[in-house]
């Protein structure tokens, strides 16, 4: 699923790691001390954290690159299960780029940008990069959230790293997608049955909560992207009195959020796919699509009948109808040349394969087709499965899923039967252990949308900031973007995310900024 918009072959943060941790009995060397006191997290909230080099053996570039910046890393345990702290432990691993602005150093800042599911300990180097000089004045921490990347990893062995998948035209084409989100499940159910239920959000608030208090910090600052904005605003609903400076950029509607989170968002996809098409034909000359924005899109929709009769052979890849929508979703949540002529080399190739019979992949499209129908990147799937079917339970019935999908047939014909389709929560071996978090506060907050968005769409934003009533919301105008502060480099923005992270404080009323991004 790409509702982060940013998926492994596209992510914002481009480097990853996947290095496994001991899981239930605790991999750090004080696990049994911090949880000596079995009934409450004091002894927790007393462990020492030694703080080394992050380089773990010469094929891990992304410890390298933290040392090289002069980040450090660590370990941190936390309970398996809040509910019984004198149970079982896992092991967090983060990272930490010390501020050396020490003189007016504001305290620690959490970040996190999304998936969910998305490792965390690399978003330091570009996001202290993006603060500018304000960066210096906190210390950033990039955790990999429990059961991500170092974080005791979950892997449920999927063929594929993610279970986003398209209907089909037909209720033959459903059942089948509907086998495939079962056969995910019970993957799940099979190899980590006794750890689903403890991968939730909430829980991930908690050890930040628990990280903060390890830390000796009374508040701790928070950036969140995507489902970070989720994250961010579990956290300040939870813990209100220790959310210092708080920015949630591309945030998801709280109310909406769980499984079916791009439920909404075909319309949204389905102009911004009008709007590539009316570019790639300003670029004809190049691309040889179409000297129309209709001409392109009936080259889309050829395309799309093609896959419908046969798979189309890409390299060693087979793209069928249910595949083929994620492809021309997976580069729509960015507006600027280089991602939409991306996306143009994808339907070049994917008419090549339609005409002749097959095609050979660009390398971005052999990177998403890698990741769509292998199990190179399985942990990201079953990981982000785990956190949504953990968080918020989901209809049970698959003809309620059909049913949605025929009703907006007409409305949302490319993605209506990928953004409603079923998922692999509809089998989830239980239901969530908590209630879903109802968020409604007054923390401040700056939330940061762009009015185009295709993951997290404007209005969830607007959501968002209905649900934090001592938030501001910054909208970026005339601009198709998910993840704007720093990412899509617009002046405007990220002047006003630096100030506040400045100083502390809000604007005074809502703003807007204009959508125009750098080189």
């Amino acid at each position: 699923m790409t509702w982060n918009g940013i998926s492994s072959a596209t992510r914002m943060m481009a480097v990853l790691t996947a290095i496994g941790i001991t899981v239930a009995v605790g991999g750090a060397a004080n696990a049994a001390s911090v949880r000596a006191d079995a009934d409450d997290l004091s002894g927790y909230k007393r462990q020492h954290l030694y703080w080394h080099a992050c380089q773990r053996g010469s094929a891990d570039q992304v410890g390298a690159e933290l040392d090289h910046a002069g980040a450090t890393c660590t370990e941190l345990t936390v309970p398996l299960d809040y509910a019984r702290p004198g149970g079982g432990t896992i092991t967090l691993a983060l990272s930490r780029l010390a501020a050396t602005d020490t003189e007016r150093r504001v305290g620690i800042m959490l970040l996190n940008t999304g998936g969910p599911g998305a490792p965390g300990m690399s978003d330091v180097l570009p996001i202290r990069q993006w603060m500018g000089d304000v960066g210096a004045r906190f210390d950033l921490v990039g955790l990999d959230p429990r059961f991500v990347g170092r974080s005791t990893p979950l892997d449920c062995g999927w063929p594929t790293g993610t279970w986003t998948r398209s209907a089909g035209s037909d209720h033959a084409a459903f059942d089948r997608l509907t086998a495939f989100e079962r056969d995910l499940a019970a993957r799940c159910t099979r190899r980590n049955a006794e750890l689903l239920p403890h991968v939730t959000t909430r829980n991930t608030a908690r050890d930040m909560d628990l990280l903060r208090a390890v830390l000796g910090e009374p508040k701790l600052s928070y950036l969140g992207y995507s489902y970070g904005t989720y994250l961010g605003a579990v956290y300040t609903q939870m813990f209100p009195d220790r959310a210092d400076r708080v920015v949630l950029d591309s945030a998801v509607d709280p109310a909406n959020y769980g499984a079916r989170v791009l439920r909404e968002a075909g319309p949204a996809n389905e102009v911004a796919l009008r709007d590539w098409a009316d570019w790639v034909a300003r670029h004809d000359d190049r691309y040889g699509l179409g000297s129309t924005g209709q001409q392109v899109l009936a080259v889309v929709d050829g395309i799309h009948a093609a896959a419908t009769r046969r798979p189309l052979r890409v390299g060693h890849y087979r793209v069928d109808r249910q595949s083929l929508p994620y492809l021309l979703l997976n580069r729509l949540g960015d507006d600027r040349d280089e991602t939409h002529a991306d996306l143009a080399e994808t339907v070049q190739v994917l008419r090549q394969a339609a005409m002749s019979g097959s095609a050979t992949p660009t390398a971005s499209l052999a990177d998403t087709l890698s990741f769509l129908l292998t199990g190179a990147e399985s942990a990201t799937g079953s990981v982000q499965a785990a956190i949504l079917c953990g968080d918020v339970p989901v209809s049970r019935d698959p003809a309620d899923y059909w049913r949605d999908i025929r009703q907006h047939r007409a409305s949302e014909p490319r993605f209506g039967e990928l953004t409603r389709a079923i998922s692999p929560c509809a089998f989830w071996p239980q239901q969530p252990r908590e209630l879903p978090t109802v968020v409604q506060n007054g923390v401040p907050a700056l939330i940061v949308q762009s009015t185009g968005d295709t993951r997290t769409i404007y209005r969830h934003g607007q959501a968002m900031h209905r649900a934090l009533t001592g938030s501001r919301l910054l909208t970026l105008r005339n601009a198709r973007i998910h993840g704007v502060f720093g990412n899509y480099g617009n002046a405007c923005v990220d002047g006003a995310v630096i100030a506040y992270l400045a100083d502390g404080r809000l604007p005074a009323s809502d703003f807007d900024c204009v959508g125009t991004a750098s080189p």
